[in-house]
């Protein structure tokens, strides 16, 4: 395996439409005109722009949008025309107040797989996948900001801040369309490892249980079982027992957001370290080291294992990433 370190600024490649011009992406200070390349190509032109156009808020790239002062082959477009290969857009001046920039801090991440569609990273509990909610850079981020000639990298699926494991990211646009369809149409198997509190029974166990997403009154991003919710189905298997937990794998059947820890939750047996849907008593019990038992400060959820097509080749793949070590210290412990 190898590491990619983390620690340039991205620069997105602009075609100036007299000399060359040497501004930044974020605020341009004068036309550009711009050819849409494979990569770029299916894009929105309101994603497009705000991609091109770091800093700038979408109002004003909206606002521009409405404007027509954004013309495609010399025509004008609305928010929701997709791009297509050889296309030439043309971005208008965009003058917003100098700020000063957030800075995307150098990072690391084990790599499990790269050719030239595909980036398969082992993503490291507690690191967001992409900014947001208060969040201000993610993997997505880093990794843009670590390779500045880079004309496409796009998630392909996500993970929760707290879970680690396996991420794969696309380089070519015609690679996230496949893999997309792989995974709605059931080709994709992803597998985890998680550690519940609890008397597991079953040596394998179906879980289909309803979900529906919801806001806290604070704005936060919750799940529940409801009867009119998404249909959801998860196979558990049982790996290994303890005392008071279980070690189980978990077999994703579709892909709702946070699946297992509801899932979990509802059959009655919380995952370690859940704080969001787990046992806090015990979650702030594992927090605290005893001759018995070591210490759990993350969620113990890990993405180890996922099967997929691959979108160039053809040929089925299956890639895996270790328990981290803060994991199996605590099975350790357990033993």
């Amino acid at each position: 395996m190898k590491h990619l370190a983390i620690n340039n600024g991205r620069v997105a490649q602009k075609h100036a439409e007299n000399d060359t011009l040497r501004q930044t992406p974020q605020a341009p200070a004068s036309v550009q005109l711009l050819t849409i390349s494979e990569e770029e190509a299916g894009q929105r032109i309101d994603n497009f722009l705000l991609r091109i156009c770091k800093g700038v808020p979408k109002s004003h790239i909206y606002r521009v949008l409405r404007s027509g002062e954004v013309r495609v082959n010399k025509g004008r477009i609305d928010q929701l025309y997709r791009l297509q290969v050889g296309d030439v857009v043309r971005v208008p001046p965009i003058r917003m107040a100098e700020k000063p920039e957030n800075h995307v801090p150098g990072a690391e991440f084990v790599i499990l797989f790269e050719d030239n569609h595909l980036l398969v990273i082992d993503k490291p509990a507690g690191v967001a996948v992409h900014g947001g909610s208060g969040i201000s850079y993610g993997v997505i981020e880093q990794l843009r900001a670590a390779r500045p000639d880079a004309k496409f990298l796009e998630l392909v699926h996500r993970l929760d801040r707290e879970t680690s494991g396996v991420l794969m990211l696309a380089k070519k646009r015609s690679a996230l369309v496949n893999l997309h369809e792989q995974m709605r149409d059931g080709v994709t198997d992803k597998r985890y490892l998680t550690l519940v509190h609890g008397d597991w029974k079953n040596a394998r166990q179906h879980v289909k249980l309803p979900l529906h997403k919801y806001n806290t009154a604070d704005g936060e991003r919750r799940v529940r079982v409801q009867a009119d919710g998404m249909a959801s189905h998860t196979v558990f298997s049982l790996k290994k027992k303890y005392s008071e937990f279980a070690l189980l794998e978990a077999e994703l059947k579709t892909g709702r957001t946070h699946q297992i820890r509801v899932h979990l939750s509802a059959s009655g047996f919380a995952i370690a370290g859940d704080d969001k849907y787990g046992d806090f008593a015990l979650n702030r019990a594992l927090l605290k080291a005893t001759s018995e038992r070591g210490v759990l400060k993350r969620m113990f959820l890990h993405a180890h294992q996922i099967t997929f097509i691959h979108p160039d080749t053809n040929v089925p793949m299956t890639l895996n990433a270790a328990l981290p070590p803060d994991c199996l210290n605590f099975l350790a412990s357990l033993t």
